[in-house]
């Protein structure tokens, strides 16, 4: 119990180190997972409502990538959640969360913002996929000598029909209607659930960086900005791996007569690239705004905390917030999807310099926030641990950070097994 306690009180030392006056119990306390979380979150958001341009508003060029970052979205779900997970002392307490949810801090509201959201989306992945369920479930029920694995796809498409098996043209438009009405709720909700996480920041009066009633807007437009671009991303990978398996007929290619050519899926990846790169651009002008807006907000009414914050901002993270954040991350990718002759791989580096670009604005307000004293006379220098030397340090440091990154990646996987991101309905008379 002594040892635990100890580990409590001087957690965040193994990657600390502090310069001139600072409290002898001050630490960087969030480290590398406080910033995967808002980041991770952001993902979540910003994917479905990239999904939610098709079903809403019924743009009818972004059909195909709408499909597939709603089952991305899917995936990066449970990730939301891993961070906190890992950060926790105590992690298995996290279920608190989710079984006692209310209103009373805005971490408690996690509960019941995160338990809506995720029904929202695995009600309406149910409506877009149903007659997909229902049409694997009658083939496998017709062949013959099914083998074991066919047996299990057979139990498990039959379970998730929920027992509606009617795939007529009338029940196909109502599954159409719900999908989008599910859609339009869920665009509030899922901005709710990473504006809230701003709100969070905004919130904590202690500490001069993070006090602005702007925060959680700019969470939400950076968010919408990473998931797009996430998206994009991922989506032309994919693209290609499909296109190598078309060209050396590996997979469902060999047997399948109705699988895309190479030209149909190239041409597929340049319309679907163009046009979503379109309101990347868009939200990104509305997060760039909201970012310098605040800063100059800051700078002019130089309130009584402004001198260290700009030693901080101006001086000491000049680097990170300036020439990596705002200069890579925004103003290149920026300039790069304005530029005439934009094509797919320039889209796709200024899409990955953009996702960049939100981490280090993540790590700034995270990190940044916690670089001074709250002596105002002091600084705290975060060091990532890098090889681990212990479980802490592997949670908290390069590690811990790159499970979290990865784990969506696998979990769209099996997903997609389910769920095919890219799968063709036929029309039902």
């Amino acid at each position: 119990m002594v040892e635990q306690v100890a580990q409590m009180v001087v957690h965040g030392e193994a990657w600390t180190v502090k310069e001139l006056f600072v409290l002898p119990n001050e630490y960087i306390y969030w480290s590398i997972q406080i910033v995967m979380y808002p980041f991770m979150t952001g993902l979540v958001a910003g994917a479905f409502v990239l999904s939610s341009l098709y079903h809403v508003f019924h743009v009818e060029k972004l059909k195909e990538i709408a499909k597939f970052s709603l089952v991305f979205s899917f995936a990066l779900l449970p990730v939301a959640m891993m961070p906190l997970m890992l950060h926790l002392q105590q992690p298995f307490r996290g279920i608190n969360v989710m079984m006692t949810p209310h209103f009373t801090s805005a971490i408690a509201a996690f509960g019941i913002v995160f338990m809506t959201y995720s029904c929202i989306v695995g009600t309406e992945i149910w409506f877009v996929y149903r007659q997909y369920f229902v049409s694997t479930a009658l083939d496998l029920r017709a062949k013959q000598n099914r083998s074991l694995v066919d047996s299990f796809r057979l139990t498990l498409f039959t379970a998730l029909t929920l027992g509606a098996w009617d795939i007529s043209k009338e029940a196909l438009e109502t599954d159409h209607k719900a999908c989008s009405k599910m859609a339009a709720i869920g665009i509030p909700v899922a901005c709710f659930l990473h504006g809230y996480a701003g709100f969070i920041f905004g919130s904590v009066k202690a500490n001069a960086l993070w006090m602005t009633p702007l925060m959680p807007v700019i969470f939400i437009c950076s968010a919408i900005v990473s998931g797009i671009a996430l998206c994009i991303l991922c989506y032309v990978v994919t693209q290609e791996i499909r296109k190598f398996m078309a060209r050396r007929h590996l997979a469902r290619w060999a047997d399948d007569p109705n699988a895309p050519t190479v030209e149909q899926l190239e041409g597929a990846k340049q319309e679907e690239v163009e046009m979503t790169s379109r309101y990347l651009v868009y939200f990104m002008v509305a997060a760039i705004t909201l970012e310098i807006l605040d800063l100059i907000f800051r700078g002019y009414t130089q309130v009584k905390s402004w001198d260290i914050l700009r030693e901080v901002i101006l001086e000491r993270d000049f680097n990170k917030i300036f020439i990596l954040q705002y200069g890579f991350g925004n103003a290149l990718p920026f300039f790069m999807m304005l530029l005439p002759g934009r094509n797919v791989r320039r889209t796709t580096i200024a899409c990955a310099l953009v996702l960049f670009g939100v981490f280090m604005m993540r790590w700034n307000v995270v990190i940044g926030g916690q670089a001074f004293s709250l002596s105002f006379a002091g600084f705290m220098h975060y060091h990532m641990p890098f090889i681990p030397h212990d479980a802490e340090t592997f949670k908290e440091g390069f590690f811990g950070a790159l499970t979290v990154m990865v784990t969506p990646f696998v979990l769209f996987y099996f997903i997609n097994k389910v769920t095919p991101a890219f799968h063709k309905e036929k029309d039902c008379h």
